[in-house]
């Protein structure tokens, strides 16, 4: 049975289901950044999905993209990447990196604490990467 590793719960607010994925908006306004957990149950690598699994993830990987340009923030760079090594839980991070944010050029995880969205901030963001998402 999916269930979410708690650590995402914690970090992130829930957007909704895709074909595969369960999309969250990363809890750091410091950076555009969507994470894609696939609803599938005990995965750990992007080896344990299947061919026609890994099709889709790639493009709820571009839609999210998408998504995150959406969020209003400029965006020099996408990042994405499938680490887990802090949570083993097989997600992907799609970050929008810009020349000059606060981690630039390095990688954004251990940088610093994260930079919590406001209510407001958090509802804008939120409603542009459900629209961009195509949830509504």
């Amino acid at each position: 049975m999916f269930e979410i590793d708690p650590a995402f719960v914690a970090t992130s607010h829930a957007l909704g289901d895709l074909a595969l994925s369960h999309a969250r908006l990363q809890d750091d306004a410091r950076y555009p950044w969507i994470v894609l957990i696939p609803r599938r149950a005990a995965l750990r690598e992007l080896e344990d999905l299947a061919r026609e699994e890994l099709a889709i993830l790639t493009d709820e990987i571009l839609a999210a993209g998408h998504a995150v340009r959406a969020l209003g923030v400029q965006v020099d760079k996408l990042n994405v990447g499938a680490l887990g090594n802090l949570t083993p839980q097989l997600h992907v991070h799609v970050i929008g990196r810009r020349i000059g944010d606060p981690a630039w050029p390095g990688p954004v995880w251990g940088h610093s604490p994260a930079e919590t969205y406001g209510a407001d901030k958090l509802a804008r963001a939120t409603a542009a990467a459900k629209a961009a998402l195509g949830l509504g």
